[in-house]
């Protein structure tokens, strides 16, 4: 099983990416940090990724340490573009 099943989907609507939060610092917004597996193109071994998304959260409802997913939407801000779903 890859990591790419367990923490993209694509579906009609755009991307569904599972992360952390891991920072709550902004007015309707999270910072939510999402690991991926890749493999070394020379070395052959596997390799954590991590990629830190800003993410539109309507009343700050997100806790810092917690599980969610985001999906994509149209921009909100300049680097804004994922919303929170659960």
């Amino acid at each position: 099983m890859t990591n790419k099943e367990t923490t993209e989907v694509t579906t009609k609507k755009g991307r569904v990416l599972r992360g952390t939060v891991v920072a709550t610092k902004m007015t309707d917004t999270c910072t939510v940090a999402v690991e991926r597996y890749v493999k070394h193109a020379k070395y052959k071994k596997y390799q954590r990724r991590t990629k830190k998304y800003l993410v539109h959260d309507a009343g700050n409802t997100a806790v810092v340490g917690t599980k969610v997913e985001i999906k994509e939407t149209r921009p909100v801000s300049k680097r804004k573009y994922f919303e929170l779903v659960s």
